[in-house]
């Protein structure tokens, strides 16, 4: 397998939409936002669930001049496992052919691709789990997966391309950034923790230096730091090549955590992406003590909202995101001197987002029919974070279903690390079988309703394990605008495309993808 690294040129910025100046025209803030408009795009493609935004749908918004973003979760599963279903439509090999380390491609391609693909309930191989020190099989995987997703998002136009992490998954991050920025990803999103030092990462990573990122370790004294290293020249056996500097883009609930991100931070932050609670995936707990709605929700109040003159005072720009898929709230987010939104659900079930399409129908037929529901599930993320699950028969949101289900952890990417009383390292996850949990120091009370993110995001996108004959079952996750999104189907068919929703956003023509 031969390939080299694309040096094709990348254009800096998108083409200003006539929609876009008449709404920076219409701003109180429009001399500070006309320095910021030929600088961001205006619609931010939210980065959602395990490849729910895959290179297809992310490249379908990039077309459009819009920033297309990956979800880089979990992305070392997802591909290995594509390869094992034969590479459909030979994509994957298109991208590792232009690897930059073709040993590294060529032992990737020969541990997972499975010619024609597994036979139908045939077990997938398990991918390498998440460690610390991380294995050399874990950690080339990883960097290849990364570049591949943005490799193939980037391909055949000159759009802007980014990714999306998360900052609480911390071991994956830096071989997952190092493989996004070979293939020249523009933009990094991280939220669901304080990512303070992400930006000096992305620094040292791109003069191909080690990079370094401390690590939560449960039962560390204070005195105590574990780190994450990572050197890039010891993939390439010789010293690494400079690569692009991303814009870096943290996702925020606060303007406390914009403040210290921009003081604080190891390195330059571009911009904030401010997610309110309505928004899909991972919420921010409510502030101050849990309380629960007579459903069982946290209860946000008026200390959960941003205070966005805060915000706007950093002189950075800022996305908002949560409930904004209509012209009028972009309108409206603009107003309040914002860069733009960022916009999730609604490009979730889109035709292009990654999301099974058995599972998109039968939840477009819910919101036809207005029965759509999205539950703020408290328990359900072994994170602690509350997670937004759309109700849907036959999937981890039914009580019912979760409680069949046998508990195992063999991905392992939301364990927490603690530290034994022997000093070394040891992981649980408080979906993992009680048992282990227990054994590990784990409390009773975390047990109770946590689902395995893993495995199930896995199954919403084709690429769930099954084991015994037994076939994991998918959790979809949604924003409170699930309901809403009957506005974008086409009377002219099922559904609608990624370009439709920026169509209906900013009324303007758009380009589609080739």
């Amino acid at each position: 397998m031969t390939g080299k690294y694309p040096q094709k040129p990348i254009r800096p910025f998108p083409s200003v939409a006539e929609s876009e100046v008449i709404l920076v025209r219409s701003s109180p803030y429009a001399a500070r936002r006309a320095t910021f408009i030929m600088l961001n795009p205006l619609i931010i493609q939210g980065g959602m669930g395990v490849a729910v935004s895959g290179w297809r749908l992310a490249r379908a918004v990039s077309v459009t001049g819009q920033l297309g973003v990956v979800s880089g979760t979990l992305l070392a599963v997802v591909q290995s496992r594509v390869l094992q279903q034969g590479d459909p439509g030979g994509h994957l090999r298109r991208a590792f052919d232009h690897f930059p380390i073709p040993a590294i491609a060529e032992r990737v391609w020969k541990t997972y691709y499975v010619p024609g693909g597994l036979p139908p309930g045939a077990p997938f191989k398990l991918s390498p789990m998440p460690n610390l020190p991380a294995s050399t099989a874990f950690t080339e995987l990883t960097v290849i997966a990364n570049f591949a997703e943005v490799f193939l998002a980037k391909q055949g136009h000159d759009g802007l391309v980014g990714i999306n992490l998360l900052e609480k998954v911390q071991l994956p991050n830096l071989p997952s950034l190092y493989g996004a920025m070979l293939a020249g990803v523009d933009y990094v999103l991280m939220g669901a923790g304080i990512p303070r030092t992400i930006p000096g990462a992305l620094d040292a990573l791109s003069r191909g230096e080690v990079a370094e990122l401390k690590i939560d370790v449960e039962g560390d004294k204070p005195d105590v730091q574990t780190f994450l290293r990572f050197d890039p020249s010891a993939l390439f056996g010789a010293p690494a090549p400079a690569a692009k500097r991303p814009q870096f883009l943290a996702i925020i609930t606060s303007a406390t955590l914009a403040i210290t991100l921009a003081r604080k931070s190891t390195g330059k932050v571009n911009g904030f992406v401010v997610e309110g609670a309505v928004a899909g995936g991972h919420n921010a707990p409510p502030r101050g003590i849990l309380q629960l709605s007579g459903e069982g929700e946290p209860i946000y109040g008026p200390r959960d909202l941003p205070e966005l003159p805060k915000i706007r005072d950093l002189g950075l720009p800022f996305w908002l995101a949560g409930s904004y898929s209509s012209a009028e709230r972009v309108a409206e987010a603009v107003s309040l001197g914002a860069a733009g939104v960022q916009i999730g659900t609604a490009f979730a079930f889109c035709d292009e987002s990654g999301i099974l399409p058995e599972l998109k129908r039968r939840v477009r037929e819910l919101i036809r029919s207005g029965k759509a529901r999205v539950f703020t599930d408290p328990l359900a993320s072994p994170t602690g974070f509350p997670f937004k699950v759309a109700r849907l028969a036959e999937t981890l949101s039914e009580a019912a279903t979760y409680a069949a289900r046998t508990r195992i952890c063999d991905l392992g990417y939301l364990r927490n690390l603690f530290r034994r009383a022997d000093g070394s390292l040891g992981y649980r996850c408080a979906a993992e079988p009680d048992p282990d949990f227990l054994r590990k120091g784990g409390e009773a009370s975390e047990l109770f309703g946590r689902k395995c993110l893993c495995n199930g995001l896995a199954t919403t996108v084709g690429v769930g394990q099954t084991r015994d004959g037994l076939a994991e079952l998918p959790i979809l996750t949604a924003g409170d605008e699930l309901p809403n999104l009957a506005r974008f189907f086409r009377s002219d068919r099922d559904g609608y495309s990624a370009a439709d929703i920026v169509r209906a956003l900013l009324g303007t023509s758009v380009a589609q993808p080739a």
